[in-house]
């Protein structure tokens, strides 16, 4: 409570000009401007909209967006110390994005990126963890974040898939009997997973809004999130929260991949941890 609150104060008097001097009662500044402290703060500065020390670059001023300045800057919003991302790859990415002829600039509400936000629930007597994926979706005269999908345990072990010699499933002949046949399928079968077709996929996210209806599902906490990004043609990377001393600190690209786009679901299969 009292480190919240001293941040807190700080902000405060940072945002209305009034300076702390270091060493004085709020310490030295310099780590606490260098964090990037918001996702949108990650935004500015990747596009080259705001320096390391927080000021704001409008259009105007020398500095916005420029590609110079924009070509050194960009590395800090790299997790230095991460093994997903490679050297080799951090600057063929950072060159491609700060093309003088054609660079590139994120759009929070231009799509191709989504949250992957680790929650807990109550569940069946027990807390649980449960994952929502969720992205920005256009709603009247502004955006809204939606619940894409879903991942929990307990309902991919609801639709497992049969073990191998199962024999169980509808004859091709049974539409000659008027498919009385099914009587016995739905009286005998707890497992109807023989009955459907081989490509079906469960939809979690249904069961999910089902079951928090029925009280069956009651949230508890958010445990973490991280954010995923494909608005960079042939890159993904991923964001998170990195905390520790220093000045590499804050919302951080942590994973850096090329993707050809013919590549991109299966990327994308691999983080919704889809099991076909």
């Amino acid at each position: 409570m009292i480190a919240r609150l001293w941040l807190c104060l700080v902000l405060l008097a940072t945002s209305t000009g009034i300076s702390a001097q270091s060493g004085g009662d709020f310490g030295d500044e310099t780590e606490l401007y260098a964090e990037t402290k918001q996702v949108n703060q990650f935004f500015r500065r990747f596009n080259c909209e705001e320096g390391r020390n927080g000021e704001r670059f409008y259009p105007g001023n020398p500095l916005y967006r420029d590609p110079e300045f924009r070509l050194g800057y960009l590395d800090i919003l790299f997790d230095g110390a991460s093994a997903s991302v490679s050297p080799a790859d951090k600057q063929a990415f950072i060159k491609d994005v700060c093309q003088p002829a054609q660079p590139f600039y994120l759009d929070f509400h231009g799509g191709n990126w989504l949250a992957e936000v680790n929650t807990r629930f109550l569940f069946e007597g027990s807390e649980r963890d449960l994952t929502l994926f969720m992205r920005l979706e256009a709603d009247r005269l502004g955006h809204k974040w939606v619940i894409e999908r879903i991942q929990f345990a307990p309902y991919l072990k609801r639709f497992s898939q049969r073990p191998a010699g199962e024999t169980e499933f509808l004859h091709p002949l049974s539409h000659e009997l008027d498919f009385m046949n099914l009587s016995k399928v739905f009286r005998s079968s707890k497992d109807l997973q023989g009955y459907v077709p081989g490509e079906y996929e469960p939809d979690q996210l249904t069961l999910f809004l089902l079951d928090v209806a029925a009280g069956k599902l009651t949230f508890r906490t958010v445990t973490g999130m991280r954010f995923h990004f494909f608005q960079v043609d042939g890159w993904y990377f991923e964001l998170r929260d990195v905390q520790r001393s220093g000045y590499n600190t804050g919302w951080l690209i942590t994973r850096l991949e090329r993707v050809p786009e013919q590549e991109r679901s299966l990327l994308l299969r691999d983080i919704y941890h889809a099991t076909r």
